[in-house]
């Protein structure tokens, strides 16, 4: 299997890459950097692509290129940016600079848009094509956050998966949209998880729940795909 991680430099994207694949899988890593001392596991091949994703035409055309010759089965867009302020009491919408809410939406929805686009053709070349979108709870109905522009971009997260389904469905295109709660980043794949689940004491989800999820999402059969799934940590009040 081919998969490719947006957004796989840090965080949930560098974790996704030290913890999926099995022996013979390649697993492609899209940041605008090589991050230093990658790990994997073993029999994994890591290819790397250097490309900002705030440039979406530019990107894709980068990104698409590194994989036409090869082919990919699936691509996870992990890619997000936010407020200043997101998620602290002292957001404040209507001091947004212009030009941050431009930013957000230019890398959570056009980026996204644009590089499914160039991709599409090569993924559907696989006899089991997947599309994973890393969405956001914020992205749900009534999801008690006021964050304008960030909440917006994940909710056309949701929009983009549903069209794909319905765009490509007889070619067996399977579309995920990940609805993923407060994260625990600040430790990696290499942290146990019984010491990742205690920091955030049940308000934050460690990356190797997140990483358990897709790789279950990944191996099913062509005949059925994961629609849509909520993972809220254990104190996370509104759901």
């Amino acid at each position: 299997m081919k998969t490719m991680v947006v957004g796989a430099s840090k965080g949930l994207g560098r974790a996704l890459i030290d913890g999926l694949g099995e022996h013979g899988d390649t697993l492609i890593g899209v940041s605008r950097t090589r991050p230093k001392n990658l790990t994997h596991n073993a029999g994994v091949v890591v290819h790397w692509v250097e490309a900002d994703l705030c440039e979406p035409a530019q990107a894709a055309q980068i990104i698409e290129q590194a994989v036409v010759d090869g082919g990919l089965d699936t691509l996870i867009y992990n890619l997000g940016i936010w407020e200043e302020f997101a998620f602290d009491p002292a957001y404040n919408f209507l001091a947004d600079n212009d030009d941050q809410v431009e930013a957000i939406v230019r890398c959570n929805i056009t980026s996204t848009i644009v590089l499914i686009k160039r991709l599409l053709p090569v993924l559907l070349r696989s006899a089991n094509p997947r599309i994973i979108l890393t969405g956001s709870t914020s992205g749900l109905p009534q999801s008690g956050r006021s964050e304008v522009t960030f909440g917006a971009s994940k909710f056309a997260l949701r929009g983009i998966a549903d069209a794909l389904r319905e765009g490509y469905r007889q070619q067996r295109l399977g579309v995920t949209c990940l609805n993923l709660g407060y994260l625990n980043t600040e430790d990696p794949m290499s942290t146990p998880r019984g010491l990742a689940e205690q920091r955030g004491q049940g308000n934050s989800i460690p990356v190797h729940d997140v990483v358990q999820i897709v790789r279950m999402a990944l191996s099913l059969s062509s005949a059925s795909f994961v629609k849509e799934l909520t993972l809220p940590a254990i104190f996370d009040e509104r759901f």
